[in-house]
């Protein structure tokens, strides 16, 4: 199946050639109706990660993107080393912000998947950034976005050694 891009009131010549400009190879592109929207307050204590992982499932939500705001009590970030396909953690165990936090959720091994990256501030205005692998909720508001389109499933790519979108 093809990849297309949204590109509302452009003619096809002028949208094939936007593709062609920014570099992306048309089979990587989907096109996904986002009409659905949740908000979503977490409950204290909980994981970010496994919370969003969990709504997922019980609402039947296979690929969606969303946004985070809030604070964590505690989190742990990961850093993907490039050379030797592995993450590196970093335990962040005091209270912080979330400067950032965005997301997709798509599915892996037949089941939701939640991908988040997060920049967390301190007291002092400094950051911390990387994939959320966790993060303990102090009070957190989810904006998330259902995609409605081809079926978006992670697979292994033998380049970066990592789980990355295809469509089935």
């Amino acid at each position: 199946m093809a990849g297309k891009v949204l590109h509302r009131g452009l003619p096809a010549t002028e949208r094939n050639q936007e593709t062609m400009k920014v570099g992306f190879e048309s089979a990587g592109l989907f096109e996904y109706d986002t009409s659905e929207e949740l908000l979503v307050r977490l409950g204290h204590d909980a994981d970010l990660v496994q919370s969003i992982a969990e709504l997922a499932r019980s609402k039947g939500i296979v690929a969606a993107s969303f946004t985070a705001i809030g604070a964590l009590k505690c989190a742990k970030l990961g850093y993907y080393d490039q050379r030797n396909h592995e993450y590196r953690e970093l335990k962040v165990d005091s209270p912080h912000e979330m400067a950032s936090c965005v997301g997709n959720i798509s599915l892996k091994d037949g089941k939701p998947f939640v991908h988040v990256h997060a920049v967390l501030g301190d007291e002092a205005g400094n950051t911390k950034a990387g994939h959320l692998l966790e993060g303990i909720v102090f009070a957190a508001e989810v904006h998330l976005r259902q995609l409605k389109g081809p079926r978006l499933e992670r697979k292994y790519d033998e380049v970066t050694g990592l789980s990355l979108w295809e469509v089935e």
